[in-house]
């Protein structure tokens, strides 16, 4: 059955069946996926995967449900479930929101990305493959060479008149190159995201997938001490990816956040503000409207270290007495409404990668962390992670280090940083939306060379 018709039985039959509210989210999400191996389809996957789910008060209480298929039969389905779900839930119903007045006119799609073919897409990743190995003799192998692209589609409607939707479209390309020297094998991985395909360059992506790699040949010790840091722009936007639920109003009201009661306090450096931009290109994670159907904006969560802002969705600003921010978030039609920002970054500064270590008598740069999930305590700050990088002295890149644990406390580091640089990245997974970082030089961190 088409959406449209779909929607509108659903709700006419809802209405006789005594349903004062109903919403309906449609999401339907297109993947494909290659996988590389020494020139030959190492792995290949294309998949559709599409559903509604409902949300619907009924006798002052509020029910769920969700199916994978739009016909006569689900749409009793649904009813049924969420008037049964609605009897069994003992939480404050949430809202069906009306809608704003008014929201911003944006397309996140590529047409042009969506027509090119699987041959071209294939060609592609075998000549990238083809000139890293051509690029120095070094390359041993690509661990991992894949190309993913993904569409997003996302409609929301409800009995109050509401009607909402977007489309977003994205390309990623990944290479982990394994280099050799002697019995020293080192690696790393290279992420480009577009939706240009012609704007991709197989000589570039090669050149910089393997530098990378080959930066790490020649580790060596360094003293175990406190030392002046350079956060290098992905490895500063995943520890920032990992303490973003701190931001979650709905974890500061469940006294999850040591950032309860900091709002227009200071919780960072003058150097850092923070903005999440819901409007950005080349983002799967954009939207004109959350999953509650708010309006999404720009919001500024840190001005120049203040905290001006928690992520809200209706529920948790209406306990706070405030309006939502627009963060309403489903991870899937079959989830129930969380908190999650969409492009949360810090904005970069004016200075050059370079010129946050030209000055330094002694440092070390940190260009990747693992161990993010289970080394760090999202609730208090803590981590210790394991890290590689490089090891600076008088101003100058000496070499890399052998692979470091560094140990620390975000909300500390917050404080401590001391320049932001102009090279925004944004960090290649994320579980909490799209999070972006330049480089950050911070004042002192505990390091460990192994």
């Amino acid at each position: 059955m088409e959406l449209t018709t779909f929607r509108n039985q659903l709700f006419a039959e809802g209405e006789k069946l005594g349903f004062t509210d109903l919403e309906l989210y449609y999401e339907k999400q297109e993947s494909f996926s290659c996988d590389i191996f020494k020139g030959e389809i190492d792995g290949f996957e294309s998949s559709t995967v599409n559903g509604v789910s409902l949300r619907g008060l009924y006798d002052g209480k509020m029910g769920y449900a969700y199916t994978e298929k739009l016909d006569e039969d689900s749409v009793r389905f649904l009813l049924d479930s969420v008037k049964e779900n609605a009897a069994l839930i003992e939480d404050e119903p949430e809202e069906i929101y009306a809608g704003d007045t008014s929201y911003r006119e944006m397309d996140f799609y590529s047409s042009s990305l969506s027509e090119v073919t699987t041959v071209d897409k294939i060609a592609f990743m075998k000549e990238v493959e083809k000139k890293i190995y051509a690029y120095d003799s070094r390359v041993v192998q690509t661990d991992y060479a894949t190309l993913q692209d993904a569409t997003v589609e996302k409609a929301l409607f409800n009995s109050k008149g509401l009607s909402l939707s977007d489309r977003n479209n994205i390309l990623v390309v990944i290479f982990s190159v394994v280099v050799k020297e002697e019995e020293e094998l080192k690696s790393d991985f290279h992420v480009t995201r577009t939706q240009d395909f012609k704007s991709l360059d197989p000589n570039k992506i090669a050149a910089e997938a393997v530098e990378k790699a080959l930066s790490y040949l020649g580790g060596k010790t360094y003293p175990n001490k406190k030392y002046s840091i350079i956060f290098k722009n992905s490895a500063a936007a995943s520890l920032l990816a990992t303490f973003v639920p701190s931001l979650s109003a709905e974890a500061v009201q469940k006294d999850q956040s040591l950032l309860k009661g900091k709002l227009n306090e200071d919780i960072a450096s003058s150097h850092v503000t923070l903005t999440d931009d819901p409007f950005l290109s080349n983002s799967i994670h954009s939207g004109t409207f959350d999953s509650e159907g708010v309006a999404t904006k720009q919001l500024t969560v840190v001005e120049n270290g203040k905290l001006e802002s928690y992520f809200h969705n209706l529920k948790t600003a209406k306990k706070d007495g405030v309006a939502s921010t627009g963060h309403g978030h489903k991870p899937s039609y079959k989830d129930t409404i969380g908190i999650s920002p969409s492009n949360l970054f810090i904005q970069p500064g004016e200075e050059a990668y370079e010129d946050l270590y030209e000055d330094l008598e002694e440092g070390i740069i940190i260009t990747n962390l693992a161990g993010l999930h289970s080394g760090a305590n999202v609730i208090s700050g803590d981590f210790s992670l394991a890290a590689n990088g490089y090891y600076v002295k008088a101003g100058k890149i000496v070499g890399p280090t052998n692979q470091m644990t560094i140990a620390g406390n975000f909300f500390e580091i917050l404080h401590d940083i001391e320049q932001v640089g102009s090279d925004l990245e944004f960090a290649p997974m994320s579980a909490v939306g799209n999070i972006g970082s330049p480089s950050l030089k911070v004042k002192r961190l505990s390091i460990a060379v192994d």
